[in-house]
Formats: C-alpha cells, structure tokens, sequence
C-alpha cells in the first residue's frame, strides 16, 4: 500500500488522502468500511439510516470490521431534529470525523473536539470558509463547479487556491475527481485532499439499483443538470425526461415562502422532505421519475469496480501522472 503524506492525511491518521463522500441514499457500512482499510477514509450520511436506531446498528457494524478512521455527515440546518443524537451517538462508536453540511456547525465543533474528534465543513464560497475557521472547523471541503449533489458556483480551479491562500486550515478539493489526474491536479492546486463521491456509485459495494450504476457509466458531463427543485439548494443530477420536465428552478411562489424571515422555517424543511421522498424512489427501484445524482465525473468513469480498487487505481495513476508531468528546463 502506498502513502501520499499531506496535512489531510497526518490531521486523520490515514495513508491517502481521498474522502469517500458521504451520499445521501448511496453511502452504506460496505463502503465505508473498503474505502478506510484501503487508506482512505469512508463516511455515510447519518440520515442514511432511518429510524435512529439504525443508524447506531451501522455504526456498531462498522466499528465491528474496522478499526480505521471513518467518517460520518451531519445536516446542520434546523431541518434535521436528528442532529444532535446523530453527533452524540456517532461519537459514542468512535466516529473519527464528522462532516457538517447546510447550516451552522458550532455545536457540532464543540461536541467533537471535546471528544477528540474532527470537523470538516462543507463550504462553497470563501465567507462561508472564514466563518467556519473562526468556529474552530480542522478543515473545509471545497464544493466547486462539477460536484454531485450540492454543487457551489465556483471553479475548482479558482476556487481551491483562492481558499488555500485565505485559510490557516486544510481545504479539501470536491467536485470532478474521479481518477489519480483528478487528485494531482487538485494537489497541485493546494489541496489537502479530494472527496470523491460519484466515482463510488458505480461500486460493487453501492446497493443502488443497476439502472442508476448504467445511468453513471453512460453518462457525460454534458448529460449533468443543476436544479433546486430537489432540496431548494441548487443540486446536481443527470438529466432524464422527468428532471427535464421538473426544470431547474422551484416555483416562484415557493421561492418567495423560502426566502420570506416569516415561512422560511416551515417551508425548507418542507422541500427538503419532499426532495428525499423523490430521490428515494429513484435510487430503490426502476421509475420514470428518476432522479439520479451525480457530478460531472460521471464522463471519467467507464467500469464497475469495487471501493478498494477505485482507491487503489487511483493512486496508481496519480503515481505515474507524477512522473509524466514535463520538467522545467532552463532556457538560454
């Protein structure tokens, strides 16, 4: 096995510095725990696992086969009631590190490091990023332009060197990785490390249906659609006749109530619930609504492999991307 040494993997403890991204609906105890032992870090929503019990009886399963770090995602907005249970019972099976998404990760930052544990938080723009370091966050993970699901407006490009130079804390590259060119670029950009999501859909140990692993190998980057009619926050999915029917915008109606001081806390949580209730469907079985998530990557991947060959490939190839990289020579 190799090691590739960066802040990512010193802060962890582990060899490689790839997170399997936690995936609502996709994430399960199969991939997280290939993803650690390969050398990585494997992490699941907790609101994968419904009712709370089971979400305590995959960590236990977890815990079970593997004692390398693993990680676990936390809606932080007051939409999930779930939240501070989450935390409490993620940190009573070892959770090593929790990964905070739409809303404000203070108490889960408490709650963790007086544990011992870490926080990384989702961010796709840089006052997001300051504000989560000043709450004392041991890292971002830097959604960018490509990503699957929640996707920020930024280029990964621009977006991780900006934060890099800004940022005293880990920043994290998410958005369009799927193989070792992937992982170098975003190295070589100032990352600390990648989260790789919709690479892992199309494993061996994703229990989505088959349609849905065919829609990932068949798809392009042009096949990828942005639309907020899901969660209300602008996600990223494959396009099919009935994402394309749903359009990429809520009603302006809704828009209004969501943003309205008054109805905003009665509505999101309402969109969000009728958004899992669409995308749970589409990921259990065949239907003409489907609505598949995914980034932009979905035109880098073209086979079915297990979680620890994804991880291993992938630094296989970022191995030999090193070494095919033109050198600079002095010119006279």
């Amino acid at each position: 096995m190799y090691k590739v040494k960066t802040k990512l993997t010193d802060l962890l403890g582990i060899q490689v510095p790839i997170i399997g991204a936690p995936m609502f609906l996709v994430s399960n105890e199969d991939m997280v725990v290939e993803i650690s032992e390969a050398g990585g870090i494997g992490a699941f929503p907790a609101l994968n696992f419904r009712p709370i019990e089971n979400y305590k009886k995959a960590l236990m399963e977890i815990r079970s086969r593997t004692t390398k770090p693993i990680g676990v995602n936390i809606i932080v907005n007051k939409s999930n009631q779930r939240q501070s249970d989450d935390l409490r019972i993620g940190l009573d099976c070892g959770v090593n590190l929790f990964i905070t998404s739409l809303g404000n990760p203070k108490e889960v930052i408490k709650e963790a490091h007086r544990n011992g544990a870490k926080v990384f938080c989702d961010v796709i723009n840089l006052k997001h990023a300051l504000k989560v370091q000043e709450m004392g966050a041991d890292g971002v993970i830097a959604v960018g332009v490509g990503a699957g699901g929640h996707a920020g407006p930024v280029s990964p490009v621009v977006l991780i060197p900006w934060l890099v130079r800004q940022l005293e804390i880990p920043v994290i590259a998410a958005g369009g990785i799927a193989d070792g060119r992937g992982l170098a670029a975003m190295l070589a950009l100032g990352a600390s490390g990648v989260s790789v999501g919709t690479r892992f859909i199309a494993s061996r140990e994703a229990r989505v249906g088959a349609d849905y692993k065919q829609a990932i190998l068949k798809a392009t980057p042009e096949d990828i659609m942005l639309t907020s009619r899901i969660s209300g926050t602008p996600a990223t999915v494959i396009k099919t006749p009935y994402t394309e029917k749903m359009g990429s915008d809520l009603p302006w109606a809704i828009n209004l109530l969501k943003d309205h001081p008054v109805t905003k806390k009665y509505v999101v949580p309402l969109i969000h619930l009728l958004g899992m209730r669409a995308l749970e469907g589409a990921v259990e079985k065949p239907t003409w609504k489907s609505v598949w998530c995914a980034g932009q990557s979905v035109g880098l991947i073209e086979s079915e492999l297990s979680c620890q060959e994804i991880v291993y490939k992938m630094i296989e190839e970022y191995k030999e991307i090193l070494g095919q990289l033109p050198h600079v020579e002095d010119y006279k």
